[in-house]
């Protein structure tokens, strides 16, 4: 039987497709959470936070950019459940772990 992953994204991340792709192609079951039509719940982030720190909050991203200096300054969980497009993306889970974005390291620790 295959490992269900779950990853939490944006349907129209290219980032999260390269990765939904790669984990099928390992013949993973992946679950895709948008995290746009499904926010996270408080219980998640907080989860989310405490696995990766300021580290979830994609300081680089459009949104960022566009919020004000006074926006900037709020907690990282509040962020996130203002405006779900500033989390780096993806996060993937799988079993008990969480693995953020989809670099060498990253792919390395899911794909095996």
């Amino acid at each position: 039987m295959s490992e269900r992953v779950t990853l939490y994204g944006l349907t129209n991340c290219d980032r999260c497709r390269k990765a939904r792709k790669a984990l099928e192609a390992e013949g993973r079951v992946v679950e895709m959470r948008d995290i746009r039509a499904a926010p996270l719940s408080a219980a998640e982030r907080k989860e989310f936070l405490a696995a990766f720190g300021d580290r979830l909050v994609n300081r680089q991203s459009t949104t960022w950019r566009g919020l004000s200096e006074a926006e900037r300054t709020a907690p990282a969980d509040s962020l996130i459940a203002s405006h779900p497009a500033l989390m780096k993306r993806p996060v993937i889970r799988v079993g008990d772990s969480l693995h953020l974005g989809w670099d060498a390291q990253v792919r390395a620790a899911v794909l095996g």
